[in-house]
């Protein structure tokens, strides 16, 4: 417990219900598992495997936005049936019966097939695990809660990278050696959620509620739609992280060194998201997210202005920064602004918007990094993150969304 005090920069919240610590460690489990193999699949399709740049945009645009958009529906379905855990169980397990497809791929078919596989996974278990996150804790602990699962979640996407870099070292950059190894945490994460969380018992006089009726929707409220469409224009802006791999390997970044890449992104990432959680709970969500925007913004010049070292990996550390202010702060938005027993259905809308605006996001940056080169995929996105910029602005960045 006193290292993950460390990286996430506070300590613990006595308050904090234990559940949230389980399912963050949950998180970090699977992650180890899913970041030692992504850290390395753009490098080994781009080079191994010979695949286009704008064809990776379009598989990870594609593996991205399946994990969102099935969110609609696993979200839907955990408020009809009133039961969080066992969605969320068979997305794990989903996720981890696809690592080893990963091992025993023959070509670009297996490959792409484990990916949608595993993401069809994370969708499953997104939406319901984060409904599962708001039902437990109090109100006023939101985005302390969110934000402590998500840093343990990122604790384990540089952990996944940083064995990833040691195996290829060590096993002189035998891939399926080291997708074999990700095996191991996948099922320890399952078997934590099995036996360390526990649901909250339904109330005996609670009714099922249809999400999908007429009246039921008309219940989320227009500051709910808000932060829908702000949070799919945002990610129009913040396009797969593929493409930071392959910004660090254009500038001479060894292949065993590449998932240094997403190590120093996710650190940053990891220790600001349960402090700036924390914030959350206190200050304007539309102020700093506002402020996210911005940091995005800087990323994305950083990484326009060239493939050396320097800029690079200012645009890097700049990118985990944005995700430590703004990911957990959408988590507690949605929580906010959408009834107690729609939950998990305004999470898989959110999702749903943002699964298709990270299809187009992707498809765009490969399609620009192979027409007119790597610096204008990165104006397009710090021209998105602007227009959400303007449009948080409009609305009037002072209130509470």
């Amino acid at each position: 417990m006193t290292g993950v005090r460390l990286v996430v920069g506070n300590a613990p919240d006595p308050r904090m219900p234990p559940a949230i610590w389980a399912l963050g460690f949950v998180s970090l489990l699977m992650d180890v598992s899913s970041e030692l193999i992504h850290s390395l699949l753009p490098v080994f399709m781009f080079t191994a495997l010979g695949i286009s740049a704008f064809s990776i945009g379009l598989i990870e645009g594609a593996a991205e936005a399946t994990a969102l958009i099935v969110k609609v529906f696993s979200g839907v379905l955990s408020d009809w049936w009133g039961k969080r855990k066992p969605l969320a169980l068979l997305g794990y397990g989903l996720g981890a019966l696809s690592k080893p497809l990963f091992a025993l791929a023959g070509g670009t078919g297996l490959v792409v097939a484990a990916r949608l596989i595993d993401r069809v996974g994370k969708g499953i278990r997104g939406a319901p695990r984060d409904a599962l996150v708001a039902d437990i804790t109090p109100p006023e602990m939101r985005g302390a809660a969110f934000g402590l699962r998500q840093s343990l979640d990122t604790v384990g996407a540089f952990l996944g990278p940083l064995l990833a870099m040691g195996l290829m070292l060590l096993w002189a950059n035998d891939f399926r050696a080291v997708f074999w190894v990700a095996v191991i945490p996948a099922f320890l994460s399952v078997a934590l959620l099995i036996f360390g969380v526990q649901e909250p018992e339904r109330k005996a006089e609670a009714q099922r509620v249809n999400p999908i009726r007429r009246e039921n929707l008309r219940r989320l409220s227009s500051a709910y739609w808000w932060v829908v469409g702000i949070g799919a224009v945002f990610t129009l802006a913040r396009f797969s992280e593929a493409f930071l791999v392959l910004r660090a390997a254009q500038g001479g970044l060894p292949l065993a060194f590449t998932p240094l890449v997403l190590i120093a992104m996710n650190v940053v990432y990891a220790a600001s998201a349960y402090p700036l959680g924390k914030l959350a709970d206190s200050m304007s969500h539309a102020k700093l997210l506002a402020w996210g925007l911005v940091v995005l913004i800087a990323a994305d010049a950083a990484l326009t202005y060239g493939s050396q070292w320097n800029s690079v990996w200012l645009g890097v550390i700049l990118w985990g920064l944005h995700l430590g202010m703004t990911q957990g702060l959408f988590a507690a938005m949605i929580a906010d602004t959408s009834p107690a027993d729609l939950r998990g259905t305004a999470y898989g809308f959110f999702n749903l918007a943002s699964g298709i605006a990270m299809l187009v996001a992707s498809a765009l940056a490969g399609l620009l990094w192979d027409r007119f080169g790597a610096e204008f995929t990165f104006v397009a996105g710090g021209s998105f993150a602007a227009a959400a910029l303007l449009g948080i602005i409009w609305r009037g960045a002072g209130r509470p969304a």
